[in-house]
């Protein structure tokens, strides 16, 4: 059984990095952390080329004119498609259930985000050619602007994709490992016990005793997830093989047998840490 989690000097310290060595973890860089300035004019020049790609093939609108006035009208609305793409996308990935799910968040904000900006673009037609606003014709923008909504926000998705570095996880030195006689070296440290000056090792390779003061091994086992439990007692986690309560005490068996009392001291620590 690894040893892992930290240890807790007096049953107060936090757990912490693990013993165990692990191949590393990823960290992944949010959305909200990675959109600096460099990501924003990336953004920027994509809605810029797609406004002049529709002023290209003439989609989009029907404002008339030259290639510089479409150009012009297009790129406007495509600036405005991409704040308000870059708005929610900052605002779903604070939801938890939407944080490890970005494909999904660039389908909603595809979905959210078109019928504003068909709405935008059935009003700036409207003002661009002097007409009156025809509700029969929204349906028409709607549709389009869901697929050019959509598509955007797949290039959003695209551009922005997170970078996973993988990083060594730390390997945590505890000092106590190396006073471990000869016979216990390597072998997971599952209490140590104090017997007048001396202490009592319970390890997966027996025990023996060696020479040093509670206070001084619980501070060495920092490291190790483990707690003192007893005046007389610090355990490692992964030693319990059981938790018995009874006349208002605790009592802790270990995976040698051994029997580890639970003082009112420390019950509630314990309970803090949900050991029990």
């Amino acid at each position: 059984m690894p040893q892992h989690g930290g240890s807790v000097q007096q049953g107060f310290r936090e757990p912490t990095p693990g013993l165990r060595q692990s191949p590393g973890r990823a960290v992944r860089a949010s959305w909200t952390a990675s959109w600096a300035w460099r990501s924003l004019i990336r953004a920027g020049a994509i809605a810029i080329l797609f406004g002049l790609f529709l002023a290209f093939v003439g989609v989009g609108t029907a404002v008339q004119g030259g290639f510089a006035m479409r150009a012009g009208y297009l790129t406007t609305i495509s600036l405005i498609g991409v704040t308000i793409a870059i708005s929610l996308w900052r605002l779903l990935e604070q939801r938890a259930a939407l944080a490890n799910r970005r494909w999904l968040i660039a389908i909603l904000v595809g979905l959210i985000q078109a019928p504003v900006m068909a709405a935008v673009v059935w009003v700036g037609d409207a003002v661009a050619l002097h007409r009156s606003l025809a509700m029969d014709e929204f349906p028409g923008y709607l549709l389009i602007s869901v697929g050019v909504s959509l598509f955007m926000n797949l290039i959003v998705f695209l551009v922005s994709r997170e970078r996973v570095v993988t990083v060594p996880a730390p390997i945590t030195e505890v000092r106590f490992l190396e006073r471990l006689p000869a016979k216990l070296r390597g072998a997971q440290v599952w209490a140590v016990e104090a017997e007048d000056h001396y202490l009592r090792l319970h390890t997966s390779k027996g025990q023996d005793l060696i020479l040093l003061r509670l206070a001084d091994a619980v501070a060495e086992l920092d490291g190790i997830e483990g707690l003192q439990v007893h005046r007389s007692w610090w355990v490692a986690r992964d030693a319990i093989a059981d938790i018995a309560r009874g006349d208002g005490r605790a009592t802790l068996t270990l995976q040698d047998g051994s029997q580890v009392p639970v003082s009112r001291t420390y019950a509630k620590v314990l309970r803090e840490k949900g050991w029990m």
